[in-house]
């Protein structure tokens, strides 16, 4: 996998977190309820915006704890439709199609969206993908820049996965997300925090298609 797919599904990683609907899955082992209490009101909370536009940064660090690149982004949300923007690539997603864009090849690749597939995807956000796949407890709370941030580890339940914990950490007085970090089988450590948030911005749905004429030349790959 390279590095700039192991961004986006980190990516997809850290916007389920932000909404999460913490319910406890069943006959794979225990939750912490306490950790349940937060990210039911995480959850809670997230459901109650139309739309979101936040701002991201990302630290990509080794098996070393060395960080070997740094990257900044946007993701915009609105029912099942969604936008990522991040260093060099872009993802569209109009509710039927999905248009993954590389700016290194100025290339587009078409896929149709399949609600159906076992993917990364925000748009399952608000349904029970994230109740299936993670147990959580809560680690206890830490003091960072004034705010208090409760700790959450996740650990999915398919061993499979390319990672095997994923640390949440929720701003307590806002019950939103500050910051996740991902760890990977690798080594590999990707922490996305949360610049601003937006949850009353305008967003109209075509800043969800991708528009050929504002990429001159680029190359469409359709796979539908």
């Amino acid at each position: 996998m390279t590095i700039m797919k192991k961004v986006l599904t980190g990516l997809f990683v850290w916007i389920m977190s932000i909404a999460v609907v913490a319910a406890q899955p069943k006959g794979l082992g225990k939750s912490d309820a306490e950790a349940k209490k937060i990210l039911d009101g995480v959850s809670a909370k997230f459901k109650t915006y139309k739309s979101v536009q936040a701002k991201f940064s990302l630290k990509i660090e080794n098996s070393a704890g060395k960080t070997i690149g740094t990257k900044a982004g946007t993701v915009l949300m609105k029912d099942t439709k969604y936008r990522v923007s991040v260093t060099g690539q872009e993802i569209f997603c109009d509710g039927n199609n999905v248009t993954t864009y590389d700016k290194s090849t100025n290339e587009a690749t078409i896929t149709k969206l399949d609600p159906t597939a076992n993917t990364l995807t925000p748009q399952k956000m608000f349904t029970d993908f994230y109740d299936k796949d993670f147990l959580y407890k809560l680690n206890g709370e830490s003091k960072v820049g004034g705010k208090t941030l409760q700790e959450i580890e996740l650990t999915p339940i398919d061993k499979t996965k390319p990672y095997f914990k994923v640390l949440v950490y929720v701003d307590k007085a806002t019950q939103t997300i500050s910051a996740t970090k991902i760890f990977e089988k690798s080594g590999d450590k990707f922490t996305y925090s949360i610049v601003s948030m937006n949850t009353k911005a305008v967003i109209t749905n075509d800043q969800f298609t991708f528009d050929i004429k504002k990429y001159p030349g680029a190359e469409i790959v359709d796979l539908r």
